[in-house]
């Protein structure tokens, strides 16, 4: 059976989060998009665990993994994941002595390395590796050049590549060999245009939280899909105030700093794993790159955001007609397409035959396209 899942989301707990991240419209966002399988985030936070152990998301057919993100004290984000809620209470009380936060915030700082956060997640029986690990902020490749020199004797059991990068950033990265890439959203909102931007095609034998660890486990991905990495905030090295780009020789050269206004230069991902690359690219799973129904419709109509109520009204006949998002994307002929709306059908079409003009983000930014 093959399923799609985003494992990193968060609720409504975390820092900049939508107060809609709720059970119940995290789980109908999951079916409009066309998942069969969403993280829980925030899986240490008490109060979130006690609402998605109340809910059944059974009546949504959604199967729901518990997951969490948490800040070492070398500002590296690592996403956990576990076979049960349990499992997350027992974490709770190994990490208490070590957090400030861990009752109130719903992403933690955890005052260890992440080879002793990595050990304890290990100990409990549970999954771990680097969130989002070439963002240029709070990452694995922002603080180490190489695996070990974060997780130690802890070989991480996943490592998420970020919105900003595919597997053809990881896969020439000798050190990241034999460790399973996933694609997620990092979710803050239940909106279209956020909730499964990214997502991983999983083959598994039964719908249950174990055949899923032991599908990412028996790197049995059989997909990876997500944004071109032009699209993602950090994909170019530029400025975080004036989003001015560089080259990453013309930054050194500036001791980044932005001459323009003094900001910061900030290297991109794709600067950054051309520095980690060493070797060949090692065989990976096919990336499939997407554009978020929501935005294509948003960037067809000059509509100023995705979230507008004609936005959301032309996005809901295509829900009404096909089911889900990533059928509309991937699946369905442009000419019924075209029944619904054929403007967007046209612009569909473009993007499934690649007639699509990128412009990077970087420095905190996202990238646009054009579609012709």
């Amino acid at each position: 059976m093959q399923v799609f899942a985003d494992l990193h989301i968060h609720s409504l707990f975390s820092m900049a989060s939508s107060r809609t991240m709720l059970p119940g419209p995290i789980c109908t966002a999951c079916r409009e998009k066309g998942l069969q399988v969403t993280g829980s985030g925030d899986a240490l936070h008490p109060e979130w665990r006690r609402m998605w152990l109340e809910f059944n998301s059974q009546d949504y057919e959604i199967l729901v993994v518990p997951t969490t993100e948490v800040e070492d004290t070398n500002r590296v984000h690592h996403l956990i994941l576990a076979e049960t809620f349990d499992t997350f209470v027992e974490l709770y009380e190994r990490f208490l002595p070590h957090s400030r936060d861990i009752a109130r915030n719903g992403r933690h700082h955890i005052r260890l390395g992440g080879e002793a956060v990595a050990r304890i997640v290990h100990e409990c029986g549970g999954f771990i590796g680097p969130a989002h690990a070439f963002t240029p902020w709070t990452s694995l490749f922002a603080a180490f050049d190489r695996v070990g020199d974060c997780y130690g004797a802890e070989r991480p059991d996943l490592l998420e590549l970020g919105l900003s990068a595919d597997s053809s950033y990881g896969a020439p990265v000798s050190d990241l060999a034999g460790i399973p890439f996933l694609t997620n959203s990092d979710a803050h909102s239940p909106d279209p245009a956020k909730l499964g931007r990214e997502f991983n095609g999983l083959e598994i034998n039964r719908s249950t939280v174990r055949t899923v660890l032991e599908s990412i486990s028996r790197q049995k991905i059989f997909m990876n899909a997500g944004f071109f990495p032009e699209e993602g905030k950090y994909s170019s090295t530029a400025c975080i105030r004036c989003y001015t780009r560089y080259s990453a020789s013309e930054a050194a050269g500036l001791g980044w700093k932005c001459p323009l206004d003094g900001g910061r230069i900030k290297k991109g991902v794709a600067d950054r794993a051309s520095e980690l690359a060493d070797g060949p690219p090692g065989e990976r799973p096919p990336y499939l790159h997407l554009l978020p129904l929501a935005e294509i419709i948003r960037t067809t109509y000059c509509i100023s955001s995705p979230g507008t109520k004609k936005c959301r009204d032309i996005y809901q006949r295509f829900i009404s007609a096909f089911g889900n998002e990533i059928a509309v994307l991937t699946r369905v002929p442009v000419p019924e397409i075209a029944e619904v709306d054929p403007a967007v059908a046209s612009a569909i079409d473009s993007f499934r035959n690649e007639r699509v003009e990128l412009f990077p983000g970087g420095g905190g930014k996202y990238g646009s396209f054009r579609l012709y």
